[in-house]
């Protein structure tokens, strides 16, 4: 079977981004950046061969992927499947917050405890890697000899960078997870391989030569 081309995106910014707020399932929509951001991810792949474009139906990756398949004239298809975890009663909640209130939780989060679930219904790493892996086979499969976009969270893509690269859950993270960067990975029933990771060249400078800084202040 033909291998299937994957670039995988990370939503755009949102306000709960910014303050370092859990989102999980809940459904925070872009803020100004990061609907900048999605115009400028959208211009940047507007080139590339795409089949089709999946996207989370949480709205932060939704408007991201809606954006980067109306410059191709597609429409993002909705992948339930492609959702952040869920981080049950603990979204809402800062980092901080977290630490604060619940400790043996945070714990097991930093220690990247592979069956341990966020309370009140939250999901483990392997119960999200058979989620997700799942999901990327699938669609995968519909596309053979073709290139499609995920548009997913940071979640998703940290679960796609491990299976790419052979690591296991608990490896501590070395690899960034930026919003609209633009990521490559190579399907094939036998294998995930990375290609190339965290590109921002687009975010960088807008199409008329603006520094970022003056887009985003």
């Amino acid at each position: 079977m033909q291998a299937t081309r994957l670039i995988v995106l990370r939503h755009g910014e949102t306000t709960w981004n910014q303050d370092t707020r859990i989102q999980g399932h809940t459904d925070i929509d872009l803020n100004d950046t990061g609907r900048w951001q999605a115009r400028q991810l959208a211009q940047a792949l507007s080139d590339e061969p795409l089949a089709a474009v999946y996207a989370s139906d949480l709205k932060r990756a939704h408007a991201t992927g809606q954006a980067v398949a109306k410059a191709q004239g597609l429409h993002a298809q909705t992948e339930p499947a492609l959702r952040e975890r869920c981080f049950g009663a603990l979204e809402g909640l800062t980092w901080a917050e977290i630490e604060a209130r619940h400790p043996a939780h945070a714990l097991a989060w930093r220690s990247r405890v592979p069956d341990w679930a966020p309370p009140g219904g939250g999901e483990s790493l392997t119960v999200l890697r058979e989620r997700i892996l799942c999901a990327l086979n699938a669609l995968a499969l519909r596309h053979p000899g073709e290139q499609i976009a995920l548009v997913a969270h940071g979640g998703v893509l940290d679960i796609i960078y491990r299976a790419a690269t052979g690591l296991d859950l608990q490896a501590p993270r070395s690899w960034l997870l930026k919003n609209a960067a633009i990521n490559r990975v190579l399907w094939t029933p036998q294998s995930l391989t990375l290609v190339g990771w965290g590109d921002v060249a687009h975010l960088e400078t807008s199409a008329d030569g603006t520094a970022l800084d003056e887009k985003t202040t």
